[in-house]
């Protein structure tokens, strides 16, 4: 594990926030000049800390869509049957996330289609598809209540 000091935190609190920011602005947001500021990103960037930068996009203001988070447990709790299963998943566009669990279901998914209908597409071609799936259950998002990044300066406590 890297070591992380005040200023990598800052660094890591504005992409967080605001990925899209020039090298000038971010160094003078964590009060460095652009090298120091520059190498640092690079540092963690390559550390495989920072994994990646992309746009929040507002999918309301470019088409109707519906988010749905799906419960799953698998029929069979091998290595092959999980491979399997996240292999299909990962083929699905619409599939957006997918988390594994311990406990009572075996996975968390995150669909985003345009309606229903195209919603249970999706979950027909997995169960179509011999993913093992046993049963599923649906919960529509109504409403975003908060997302954000992760909270680093509570994670880095002691």
């Amino acid at each position: 594990m890297i070591r992380l000091d005040d200023r990598d935190l800052a660094i890591l609190r504005v992409l967080a926030r605001e990925g899209r920011i020039s090298k000038a602005d971010l160094a003078r947001r964590i009060n460095l000049s652009t090298s120091p500021a520059w190498e640092r990103l690079t540092r963690l960037e390559s550390a495989g800390i920072i994994e990646g930068y992309r746009a929040e996009i507002a999918l309301k203001a470019i088409a109707p869509h519906l988010v749905v988070f799906v419960t799953l447990e698998l029929d069979r709790h091998t290595a092959g049957s999980f491979e399997r299963f996240e292999g299909l998943v990962n083929e699905a566009p619409e599939v957006t996330g997918c988390w594994a669990l311990g406990g009572g279901f075996d996975y968390l998914m995150q669909v985003i289609a345009r309606d229903i209908g195209a919603y249970q597409a999706v979950i027909d071609r997995l169960l179509d598809s011999g993913a093992g799936i046993a049963r599923y259950y649906s919960y529509v998002v109504t409403k975003p209540v908060k997302t954000g990044p992760p909270p680093l300066d509570l994670l880095m406590q002691a």
